[in-house]
């Protein structure tokens, strides 16, 4: 059998630490030893330092059973442990290996348990845990803030642990780290509100502190202990993102020697599945802790994140409350739907309040209204265009107004703004002003990795160094935010209610208008049309006298001129009376009733009866409806139509008028999707062209001339209006030589019987 270790010797530099596979280092801290089990009990995997611990070698365990090394007893141990309800990350397995006690922590790592054994720990540290742990937990109900919390647990992390220096260590947004508290020995320099870069802790070291929440090296200046295999397979290797004696970066070694440290212990803090913070503890000699003080301090790190929520919110309480106050005061005014009301609401006090401002601005029909510390006019606008140009949101918030707007950056009266739009080209920003800020870091943040004569290292100054931060304002606060916008929606909902109320009244004033102008046409119409038919008869009167005196004498030149005015006067009485009719159609739907249209025919008919022997026409009917409609109306359209055709009849053949009806009612979708009742007149007429089946309906409008058929060209404009006033429509169709088509729509209930 071919044994082979699995040491990582990739050379690792700074320039590639960030790719650093520090999952896999195929090594181990030498405090422990580590063995990987395959499923059926095989050791796969062992370090070159068993035989520092047992009486036996990495080689010959290497191939073998478990059970064979280590005895049925100790075989059965571990399958219980492992079968177990046991939290096996955190009570490790006690266990007797060659007549030898360990503790075993274990876990699984794909297909193959890794036991990680370390001497046993002497068992009356975990009653001085315990009781130093009930002890804290009575403390920590003490605390009101999220740091007195935190300096809390750094206090008592360092005197259950007895490290050197407990710090706890929280991440901003780009994983920049502060101090943000601390405990440690009195000759100590104290490192309490240092900021550390980003770069001090790779991406890939913050997502294994994720994985493994607790992290431990004894002995900075330890040897690393590589692991053999049996060498069955090409780049075997073994994931040990959860093991405790998980070898560490060379690079991280590195930067821990440059500090003077000499063991360290890191707990992660996880708060919403992000890496919060971290309790960072250093010892400036060796150390080692049992699992009882890990488990401790482990547990000391929950007490942190299982709080933050709590007391983020006490520590904001106050403030928030003020913005809900502020936000509840504004939703709660009864202001007058007019413009003029943001008069009013801009130089409120709690609009500022709100998310704790310095000035406000809301823009609306152009025109900018203001309060406190705010830009220019000009500034404003040109804030606005470039959001509107660059952002799709209708929310933006930012603290520094240069990382997204580098021409705003100067505009000296502000640095960080919250924005919302509220539609029709309006706008509501809140203003901070510059806030100059010190922050110390531990070192140059960008002399993280450092280059000389040796090559590139990672730094080994640590003295503070300070950075003076500009051109940003205070952190706007998730409470500040929402308070915002639930006052920019409500400030949305009042101007729109502005401008309906202003449409509103717009489209009242343009009716009463409109009415008046109507009312006035209306008389206008009536005196005009009453008064004009006055002298047209005296006209035709005269006209008749003299035509009776001029007969006697057949050669007299003035009869025929006497009779065309006498013509032209009855053509205007008759359009007298037809405008007269066409203006008095009102909107009459409230007084339709139910009409037996049988009988408007039949009426009809009996009226005009002596014209339709004259023109020695045939008109045939079926059998009508009942529809809702108006009697007079309707026995107007049938005389209008029914003349119509007369009118028009061809001069080589007799009328024949036909007139059908719908004998169920029928969904008309052209015209309405709804279902209708109709009623056709058709005639053998001289017909028109299908082009001209819309314009025929307009007043006024005539195919042919006066002298060819005499005329208002209002009659079938009459109809169309009377059809609109009872809700329905007209249609017609024609073909020219062949006779015209005219169809009447009434809409009506599918349940109704119209025959």
């Amino acid at each position: 059998m071919k044994i082979k270790d699995i040491l990582n010797r990739d050379l690792v530099t700074l320039t590639n630490c960030d790719q650093e596979p520090i999952h896999i280092p195929g090594s181990i801290q030498p405090h422990g030893f580590l063995m990987g089990l395959t499923t059926d009990g095989t050791i796969e995997y062992c370090t070159d330092n068993i035989s520092s611990f047992i009486d036996v070698s990495h080689t010959q365990v290497l191939g073998n059973k478990f059970e064979t090394i280590f005895g049925s007893s100790a075989q059965q141990r571990f399958l219980n442990y492992i079968n177990s309800d046991t939290v096996q990350d955190v009570f490790p397995l006690e266990i007797e290996l060659l007549d030898i006690k360990f503790q075993v922590n274990i876990h699984k790592s794909g297909d193959v348990f890794v036991l990680e054994a370390e001497p046993q720990f002497d068992k009356q540290i975990l009653a001085d845990v315990y009781t130093q742990t009930i002890q804290f937990v009575t403390q920590m109900n003490n605390t009101k803030s999220l740091k007195d919390l935190c300096g809390l647990v750094a206090e008592g992390t360092r005197e259950i642990t007895g490290y050197d220096r407990v710090m706890i260590y929280r991440f901003d947004e780009q994983y920049n780290g502060e101090v943000y508290a601390e405990s440690c020995r009195k000759d100590l320099e104290p490192f309490l509100g240092l900021h550390y870069p980003h770069t001090d802790i790779p991406v890939q070291a913050r997502e294994l502190y994720i994985r493994n929440q607790l992290r431990l090296i004894v002995d900075i200046n330890y040897k690393p202990v590589p692991i053999f295999t049996i060498d069955d397979s090409p780049d075997k290797n073994l994931d040990l993102s959860l093991a405790i004696l998980r070898s560490t970066s060379p690079i991280h070694v590195q930067y821990l020697k440059n500090m003077g440290v000499g063991a360290t212990l890191t707990i992660s803090l996880i708060h919403h599945d992000r890496l919060w913070g971290l309790i960072a503890c250093h010892h400036y000699s060796q150390k080692n802790i049992s699992p009882a003080v890990r488990l401790a301090a482990k547990l000391q790190g929950q007490f942190i994140t299982s709080q933050i929520d709590i007391r983020e919110s006490n520590d904001e309480n106050i403030n928030a409350k003020k913005s809900t106050e502020a936000l509840e005061h504004l939703t709660t005014l009864d202001l007058p739907l007019a413009a003029d009301a943001l008069n009013s609401i801009i130089k409120m006090p709690e609009l500022l309040q709100l998310c704790n401002s310095a000035g406000v601005s809301i823009v609306f029909r152009n025109k900018i209204y203001k309060n406190g510390l705010t830009p220019h006019d000009e500034q404003i606008k040109a804030f606005v265009e470039a959001v509107e140009t660059k952002k799709s949101s209708d929310f933006y918030s930012t603290r520094k107004i240069g990382d997204d707007f580098s021409d705003l950056e100067r505009c000296s009266n502000f640095a960080g703004v919250v924005y919302y739009a509220l539609g029709n080209s309006s706008h509501i920003i809140w203003y901070r002003p510059e806030t100059i800020s010190e922050i110390n870091w531990a070192g140059d943040p960008e002399k993280s990795i450092v280059k000389d004569k040796e090559g590139l290292h990672p730094r080994n100054s640590f003295n503070i160094w300070k950075q003076i931060v500009k051109g940003q304002s205070s952190i706007w606060k998730q409470y500040e935010i929402n308070a915002a916008g639930k006052y920019a929606h409500s400030l949305h909902n009042n101007l729109m209610m502005i401008l309906l109320s202003e449409e509103e009244e717009k489209y009242r004033l343009q009716s009463e208008i409109l009415r008046e102008t109507n009312s006035e046409l209306e008389n206008i119409n009536w005196i005009s049309t009453h008064d004009l038919q006055e002298p047209l008869r005296k006209i035709q009167m005269i006209t008749s006298k003299l035509l009776s005196e001029k007969r006697t004498d057949p050669d007299d030149s003035e009869i025929d001129s006497l009779e065309r005015v006498s013509k032209s006067a009855a053509r205007m009485r008759e359009l007298l009376q037809d405008i007269l009719k066409y203006t008095r159609i009102k909107n009459t739907r409230e007084a339709a009733e139910k009409i037996d249209l049988n009988l408007i025919f039949e009426a009809s008919v009996d009226e005009i009866q002596e014209l339709i022997l004259e023109n020695n026409a045939v008109i045939e009917c079926g059998k009508l409806p009942e529809v809702n409609a108006i009697g007079f109306l309707m026995k107007q359209l049938f005389l209008n139509i029914i003349q119509n055709s007369l009118k028009y009849a061809a001069p080589d053949r007799s009328p024949v008028i036909k007139i059908t009806a719908s004998q169920e009612p029928v969904l008309i979708k052209d015209l309405f999707n709804v279902y209708c009742s109709w009623v056709k007149f058709s005639d053998n007429g001289i017909g028109f062209d299908q082009m001209y089946a819309d314009s025929i309906f307009k007043v006024f409008t005539r195919l042919h001339t006066q002298q060819q058929y005499s005329g208002s060209g209002i009659g079938l404009a009459l109809c169309k209006k009377i059809m609109q006033t009872l809700g329905g429509t007209i249609t017609a169709e024609g073909k020219v030589n062949q006779g015209a088509c005219i169809t009447i729509y009434f809409p009506c209930d599918p349940e109704d019987t119209l025959i």
